[in-house]
């Protein structure tokens, strides 16, 4: 896929990846970019950066989902990109309350479904679309310390699979951006030796925004910007006891949840 002349709308628009997605869709010449978030002013910031619209709107709840779309297709027409990119981060194993593990799921899974939900007929009706769902590495490996953040990314995983290979037959195509640590805030927020492990390798949003780009160029449905994530998911599936042991001794290591 190309960006030049294409509708694209990005939530979690207003900081981080999705601002950087903005920024770069806006480069390649997208006929028009919807900056969705919670937060109003970030995301007027970006669109006034990008010359794209801003929207406010919470992805966990569906109606606003179904909104944002109905504002795209008003200002720009049929949308040929979206771009499920809104998340949250989380702490504690399964004693965590039931109100984190619902919220978690609702911005990092039950978002991508409604996303999915209202843009899938009008593209299938059309013949084309693309869906660009945000997971994270954690979604093919795991996430030390946070059990909520490890269950749903690597739900978020497995719809974009189901995604992937139900309607690509129709014209959907589909990429999962599955990034390691990124200079954003959610990633400072991440305390102890985990987070400095992570924030050892991050990557720029900027940087992230150009292996996307190079993923939707290619229609890759993996799309890694970290590259040696291509080898511990490579190194989970050919020896999965070995790999366990392996991140045994990081929790050792870094802690987490005992």
């Amino acid at each position: 896929m190309q960006l030049k002349d294409q509708v694209a709308v990005v939530t979690g628009g207003g900081g981080g990846i999705g601002a950087a997605l903005c920024r770069r869709f806006a480069a390649e010449g997208a006929r028009g970019v919807e900056v969705a978030d919670r937060d109003a002013e970030a995301a007027h910031r970006v669109a006034a950066e990008c010359g794209g619209l801003a929207v406010e709107g919470d992805v966990a709840v569906e109606a606003d989902i179904v909104h944002l779309v109905e504002q795209a297709t008003a200002k720009f027409g049929p949308i040929d990109l979206f771009c499920s990119n809104a998340g949250i981060s989380a702490t504690g194993g399964v004693e965590a309350a039931d109100s984190e593990w619902q919220r978690t799921w609702d911005v990092n899974v039950m978002a991508h479904v409604h996303a999915a939900r209202a843009v899938l007929p009008g593209m299938l009706a059309r013949g084309r679309g693309y869906l660009l769902q945000t997971a994270s590495a954690a979604g093919l490996l795991t996430q030390l310390g946070s059990a909520p953040y490890a269950v749903t990314k690597h739900a978020a995983v497995a719809l974009a699979e189901w995604l992937a290979v139900t309607h690509r037959a129709a014209g959907i195509k589909v990429s999962c951006l599955c990034p390691l640590g990124v200079e954003t805030d959610m990633l400072r927020q991440v305390e102890g030796g985990i987070g400095a492990m992570l924030r050892a390798d991050a990557l720029t949003p900027e940087a992230v925004a150009e292996a996307v780009i190079a993923g939707l160029a290619e229609e890759r449905f993996l799309i890694l910007p970290h590259p040696q994530v291509a080898e511990y998911f490579c190194n989970k599936a050919n020896d999965y006891e070995r790999w366990l042991r392996g991140m045994r001794r990081l929790q050792e290591k870094f802690g987490g949840v005992p």
